[in-house]
């Protein structure tokens, strides 16, 4: 009897960690309305938009600028920040000024102390965002979209673009991705990077290169650009809207 008890007692305690480490940490969402508070004031370009996910049923912000070509991109930032962040905002305005509707979206995002290993457990919802976000553009009459992501934004994207991506996404900008490779993709990739970005991504190119399979994919490395390309956001924005012109019809 004492036996059973302990077995039993064990395998309560081992479903108890199994379903505590599936659980993971969840999104601070509150962290994400502090962000909305003090970027919706001062937007200058695009308007915001709430949109709702299935899980949860949270509303997240988006900053949506409209275009009247049929193509629009996604964008989707990295690591703890917010849709309208440095180069994150350069990538939505500019594009914009390009022709391509943009779509910034808000992703899960963590306490200000929460390290990158910290974020997987986010990338489901992750996935359900960028989802909802080219439901959104569809609905709008947007049939040629692609995902523009930077670093932890990558990663995410990563989840959403090697799972079951709408047939209307038809191309993903990757930049600053750390970790993985795209071969499981079957449609155009851009990679791109900074020959001065973090050690993860330049010690990884070589394999993210060689996993690029569709003939419209490329690799582009930005001379003298670190991970945010601080001071090459005229190249980076370049690279970028070059890539969209040749994938998006």
């Amino acid at each position: 009897m004492k036996k059973n008890m302990l077995l039993s007692l064990a395998t309560g305690w081992i479903a108890l960690c199994s379903l505590a480490a599936f659980a993971g940490p969840v999104a601070d969402y509150a962290r994400e309305k502090k962000w909305a508070d003090e970027v919706v004031p001062g937007l200058v370009v695009g308007d915001p938009v709430y949109l709702q996910t299935p899980r949860g049923h949270h509303k997240f912000l988006t900053l949506f600028t409209p275009a009247d070509t049929g193509k629009a991109a996604i964008v989707v930032h990295g690591l703890g920040i917010h849709p309208d962040w440095g180069m994150v905002g350069t990538l939505r305005t500019e594009l914009a000024d390009r022709g391509f509707a943009t779509l910034s979206i808000q992703m899960p995002i963590l306490a200000a102390d929460a390290k990158g290993e910290d974020y997987p457990p986010t990338f489901p919802e992750a996935a359900e965002r960028i989802a909802e976000a080219v439901a959104f553009l569809k609905a709008k009459g947007y049939q040629q979209i692609a995902i523009v992501s930077h670093s932890m934004g990558s990663r995410m994207s990563r989840v959403y673009m090697t799972g079951k991506p709408d047939p209307a996404v038809k191309s993903w900008a990757s930049l600053g991705i750390s970790v993985g490779d795209y071969a499981a993709l079957k449609l155009p990739v851009l990679d791109l990077y900074g020959d001065n970005d973090l050690p993860p991504v330049l010690a990884n190119a070589g394999k993210r290169k060689q996993s690029l399979a569709d003939k419209g994919s490329r690799q582009v490395m930005i001379a003298r650009a670190d991970h945010f390309f601080t001071g090459r956001e005229a190249e980076m924005v370049a690279a970028v809207a070059d890539f969209l012109n040749a994938t998006l019809k």
